[in-house]
């Protein structure tokens, strides 16, 4: 499982021409899965997500998580997260896990996210999504369970 955690002062998805999910100041997070990830797995990339300390505090240190500054969550799933460039110039997305598999972790992802308070806003699932954002930094942190021993 892949998070890729951009901090931003707004973030929003539009698929159709309407906005499926918008945040002011938060975390615009990419989530891919693969076929061996495991909800463990997802409840620990959470618990490490609304942690994670990355805004400053009163001295401009990053000190603060999420909570601290009252931050949102814009949640966005894409399996390219797992694009293997190995070989020639075609990505291949092979290691991406099954699209009814990842869709049920991501639905999982977003529900544990929820239940912490947090505003958690999303797009859609297997969308053609546009995002857009203003990123605070910038600042990108990659979180990757198999580099985090999970």
């Amino acid at each position: 499982m892949r998070f890729i955690i951009q901090r931003v002062k707004n973030a929003k998805v539009v698929v159709d021409n309407a906005t499926t999910g918008e945040i002011g100041k938060g975390f615009l997070v990419f989530i891919g899965v693969a076929d061996g990830d495991t909800k463990e797995m997802a409840d620990k990339l959470v618990k490490k997500l609304l942690g994670l300390r990355i805004f400053a505090d009163a001295e401009g240190k990053t000190n603060l998580a999420l909570a601290d500054v009252g931050g949102e969550l814009l949640l966005v799933s894409q399996f390219t997260l797992y694009a293997d460039c190995k070989k020639g110039n075609r990505p291949s997305f092979i290691r991406a896990g099954a699209p009814d598999f990842a869709n049920d972790m991501y639905e999982y992802i977003i529900k544990k996210c929820r239940e912490s308070g947090t505003k958690t806003e999303t797009g859609i699932f297997g969308a053609d999504m546009e995002v857009s954002l203003v990123n605070d930094g910038p600042f990108t942190i990659i979180y990757d369970s198999e580099e985090m021993g999970l």
